[in-house]
């Protein structure tokens, strides 16, 4: 009879894979990307209702000001 308890299936060691500064440089240069792609697709969505934008840029600016330090 088959047991009900699920089966735990084997992890990597973290020495057996990459070291945490390859890991580190990794993470960083995916993030790098992101937001380089972010910022496009902003950019873009800015271009094509630039209405919507200005509207954006005004409330933010209106935060920046009403800001407390």
């Amino acid at each position: 009879m088959p047991s009900t308890e699920p089966s735990a299936e084997p992890t990597q060691e973290p020495s057996a894979g990459p070291t945490r500064e390859e890991t580190d440089v990794a993470r960083r240069r995916r993030r790098a990307q992101f937001l380089r792609e972010l910022a496009e697709a902003r950019e873009l969505r800015d271009r094509v209702q630039p209405r919507r934008a200005k509207a954006a840029r005004l409330r933010h600016a209106m935060r920046m000001r009403t800001f407390r330090w």
